[in-house]
């Protein structure tokens, strides 16, 4: 067995798991029970990497994992994985959809089967959990009424029902994860650079004129997002995704000329693209 220790957000079952079995399907996989824990784990040394997802196809960013890199965490990204998505509505029972009174998911499930949950079960209360294997393992101790949207793996490991396959709303459904250590990637020569910045006021055209250092040298913006600065309403974190490494050289200088037109601004890692 691989002696690599990878942390992630469990129980069994999770997207997170089938991140971090894809990742490495040997390493030793630690089960913890939010974002914050995964990243905590590689940080006090319980484990080497953690894995969390940070974006999906349908409903975008994942605000936990971009709060915790823009404040509230050291880890680079090494490395990241994108896994296809596909949800189940499952029970402990048979039910037929106008039984079903609850159903359990993780927020961002949810979000992926909005319109199924509109179009099938309008008048279910919809509880969020931690996880989607938490969602099973909470409805699998309630009443009979209740379901839960996961992966077939959780519905295995719990013994619960699948009532529908493939519940999401669009068929490419994918997340991609990112893998978080005390350190990012050497240069391989097709990689990415995730950063940060965050601008002291607001004046019209700062943004855009920024992004230039990255387009004057032909530097491909592959995402652009923001985030509250958590400080005051109205003013926003940017976080962006280029192509190369931040040891290249144009990469380097464009982050150094960007440096002097921000109040702040922090690499988040450089590792390869997924492919």
């Amino acid at each position: 067995m691989n002696n690599t220790r990878i942390s992630f957000l469990g129980p069994s079952g999770t997207y997170s798991e089938q991140a971090a079995q894809m990742w490495c399907d040997d390493c030793q996989l630690l089960s913890v029970d939010s974002i914050p824990s995964v990243a905590k784990a590689v940080t006090d040394g319980r484990s080497d990497i953690g894995i969390v997802p940070i974006e999906n196809s349908i409903e975008g960013g994942v605000t936990f994992t971009l709060d915790l890199l823009i404040h509230d965490s050291d880890l680079s990204i090494c490395g990241e994985i994108v896994v296809p998505i596909n949800h189940n509505l499952m029970s402990k029972n048979e039910l037929s959809f106008s039984e079903i009174k609850t159903v359990y998911s993780h927020p961002q499930s949810l979000g992926q089967c909005r319109e199924f949950l509109n179009q099938n079960l309008p008048n279910a209360n919809l509880i969020a959990s931690l996880s989607n294997s938490a969602a099973v393992e909470e409805m699998m101790n309630t009443s009979d009424n209740s379901a839960a949207i996961s992966s077939g793996q959780a519905a295995k490991i719990y013994g619960a029902k699948i009532l529908m396959k493939n519940v999401e709303d669009r068929s490419n459904n994918e997340t991609r994860f990112v893998v978080l250590g005390k350190l990012d990637h050497p240069k391989t020569g097709n990689d990415k650079t995730s950063l940060c910045f965050e601008f002291q006021g607001d004046q019209p055209g700062i943004l855009s004129e920024s992004l230039t250092e990255f387009a004057s040298r032909n530097i491909n913006l592959v995402k652009i997002e923001s985030r509250p600065n958590k400080k005051n309403l109205g003013r926003y974190v940017f976080l962006v995704d280029i192509e190369g490494h931040r040891t290249d050289e144009k990469v380097n200088l464009s982050i150094e000329a960007l440096s002097k037109k921000v109040a702040m601004i922090k690499i988040l890692g450089s590792y390869p693209k997924f492919i």
